[in-house]
């Protein structure tokens, strides 16, 4: 039997054992993950909880302001670890009044959010239509709670709202393919995660996006795998790069994405267009849907991208993106920051 054994191990080589490790840890950190969730649910259900006792006993900051520094007092001595001080006891009922009559569907997605994300929602005067955009961010890209700050910082759902969809998938795909790219690809993407504090040049900025491209594919959403930057496409003697190649499992299409640091151009699309019918011609599987093309640019005319996708029968979108805060909204951030460190 032990001959058996020590023979087994023997035929058994490193890379098998290798996927064996990445499968074991693949299986134990989803299970962290799911029990993390199923933790933060519960003590977001508490805090409402707690916040609904408060507003039944009708306890607020000028009448009750005593009796909850009591509260907080008792309940420290016996659960140490819960943040339970008087600020978050009152952050709790705060949450509670928020909420409660708002619609089941935003109410569902601030409850599974970390209690630091949800006070940052709570601080700013936003719209419960926003807050449930910021949730499902957060929820879809696992925002963490600085990403959610630099998001909220530069008004990133204004941003988004302003922006129009530049593309021709209308004309260029299925019905239910184009529905759901238009669902998936947006007009405006924040970078803010790449940590640049001046404009970079289109080179450097792809590197930026390799060096953290797991904040990218966030930023992107779900189903994406990353392929590589700089793909070479080898046809006719010649090479040709895609600055970034992805793949999207529920569409089943290639993704080009190509950076341009400058405002969009018309050429652009003529590229992105030979691109494409290179990828589509050189690497698309049988069972594949045609590539799709995006162009990420720091600004676009809608209606130059418009008239510029005319007679265009490959499906492209324009998108922009922002990385650096307005020169305004700097300045405002930082009178705010130190108004707030004089105030304490």
């Amino acid at each position: 039997m032990e001959n058996n054994i020590l023979s087994s191990s023997e035929n058994y080589d490193e890379k098998d054992y290798q996927e064996l490790l990445h499968d074991t840890i693949a299986v134990i950190e989803s299970s962290r993950i799911h029990i993390a969730k199923q933790i933060n649910m519960h003590v977001i259900s508490s805090h409402w909880e707690i916040g609904k006792l408060l507003e039944e006993r009708k306890l607020d900051s000028k009448h009750g302001d005593q009796i909850v520094k009591r509260l907080s007092g008792d309940l420290k001595g016996r659960y140490p670890n819960m943040g339970l001080s008087p600020r978050n006891l009152w952050d709790m009922k705060r949450f509670y009044l928020r909420y409660y009559q708002d619609d089941i569907k935003l109410r569902q997605a601030v409850a599974v959010l970390p209690w630091g994300h949800n006070l940052l929602l709570l601080n700013n005067d936003l719209s419960s239509e926003h807050i449930l955009f910021y949730a499902n961010e957060v929820i879809s890209k696992n925002w963490s709670r600085s990403m959610l700050l630099l998001a909220l910082k530069s008004e990133y759902h204004l941003s988004i709202q302003a922006s129009e969809k530049s593309n021709n998938f209308a004309i260029t795909m299925s019905e239910e393919n184009a529905e759901y790219a238009n669902e998936i690809f947006r007009s405006h993407y924040h970078l803010g995660f790449i940590d640049a504090i001046e404009p970079l040049k289109e080179l450097d900025l792809e590197r930026h996006l390799v060096n953290k491209i797991t904040s990218f594919i966030m930023e992107l959403g779900n189903g994406f795998s990353f392929i590589g930057n700089q793909h070479t496409l080898s046809y006719n003697n010649k090479e040709y790069h895609v600055d970034l190649l992805f793949f999207h499992r529920k569409l089943r299409s290639m993704i080009a994405i190509e950076l341009k640091i400058g405002e969009f151009k018309p050429e652009y699309i003529g590229k992105m267009n030979f691109y494409l019918s290179l990828l589509d011609k050189l690497e698309k599987a049988p069972d594949e849907n045609p590539s799709i093309g995006i162009i990420l640019c720091a600004g676009k005319d809608h209606l130059e991208v418009e008239l510029a996708l005319q007679d265009i029968n490959k499906p492209i979108g324009v998108a922009e993106f922002q990385y650096l805060l307005p020169q305004n909204k700097l300045e405002t951030m930082i009178t705010n920051e130190i108004k707030k460190r004089n105030m304490k």
